[in-house]
C-alpha cells in the first residue's frame, strides 16, 4: 500500500502529475521495483494526454480499467478503515486532521488489505462472468 498524500487545493491533471512524480514513482521504485502494474480509474485527469504520455515515457504499465467498476478497487473500502477509527475525533485544523488520517492509514493491518484484495479478486471474477455472458 502506498503512502497517503495531502492534496492542497484542487486535484487537476497538473497536481496529479506532480503526485505521480514526487510520491508514486519514488514509492513504487522503492517498494515494488521494475515490472509492476499501475492501477487508476478512468477519471479524466488520469486519462489526459500529458498523463498518458508521462506513463509511456517511463514505460510504466497501466492496468486497463473497465468503466463503472468500483467493486474491483479496494480503495473505497480501505478508506473506510481510517474513517471508522476517526469518527468523532476532533482536530484543531486541517493539518492536525491530516496527521490523524496519516497515522490511521499507516496502522491499517496487512490482514485487512489482504482480505480486501481477496474480495476484489472474487468481484473481478463475477464482473468478468457478467461481461462474458
Amino acid at each position: 500500500m502506498g503512502p497517503i498524500h495531502h492534496i492542497k487545493g484542487i486535484l487537476d491533471r497538473k497536481a496529479y502529475l506532480d503526485i505521480l512524480k514526487k510520491v508514486m514513482l519514488p514509492h513504487a521504485r522503492r517498494a515494488l521495483g521494475q515490472g509492476s502494474t499501475f492501477q487508476e480509474d478512468n477519471d479524466p485527469k488520469h486519462r489526459s494526454s500529458d498523463v498518458q504520455q508521462w506513463f509511456r515515457r517511463r514505460r510504466i504499465t497501466r492496468l486497463d480499467w473497465p468503466s463503472q467498476s468500483p467493486d474491483l478497487n479496494i480503495i473505497e473500502p480501505l478508506w473506510n478503515e481510517p474513517k471508522k477509527r476517526l469518527a468523532g475525533k476532533l482536530a484543531r485544523n486541517v493539518d492536525e486532521k491530516f496527521a490523524q488520517i496519516k497515522e490511521e492509514w499507516s496502522n491499517i493491518p496487512q490482514t485487512t488489505i489482504d482480505r480486501l484484495i481477496e474480495s476484489m479478486q472474487m468481484s473481478g471474477c463475477n464482473t468478468c462472468k457478467r461481461l462474458c455472458y
